[in-house]
């Protein structure tokens, strides 16, 4: 999901005929809001994988990255998408978005290594 979602669907959506900024971000935030929310459950059953005795390491970062994006970067990206969504200049990309970005990455790797310690 996360690579679907946010290394397809996120670029992709902007390169569609008729899609504006502003409706990218509207429907970003749509989809965006449903990972996350899928995330955290899925983050809860790693959890209780922790708790229980499993993979510590890889589990702990991957629900540490999530954590820290939905704590800390995402607020900062939502508070950039109201200004452009209410027409305000923000001059460009946000380093903020670099940094979901990364994490991303971070995540995508810890689930990696999650599922390869798992099986």
């Amino acid at each position: 999901m996360v690579l679907a979602i946010s290394f397809l669907e996120a670029p992709l959506k902007f390169r569609a005929p008729g899609v504006t900024v502003p409706i990218g971000l509207g429907i970003g935030r749509i989809v965006f809001r449903a990972l996350n929310v899928v995330e955290a459950i899925l983050a809860a059953a790693v959890v209780v994988g922790l708790v229980l005795g499993g993979f510590r390491t890889a589990g702990a970062v991957a629900v540490g990255v999530l954590v820290v994006q939905l704590g800390a970067v995402r607020p900062v990206l939502t508070r950039r998408s109201d200004r452009v969504l209410a027409g305000e200049d923000t001059g460009g990309r946000s380093h903020a978005h670099l940094v979901y970005v990364a994490l991303e990455v971070l995540k995508v790797a810890a689930l990696v290594w999650l599922g390869v310690a798992a099986s």
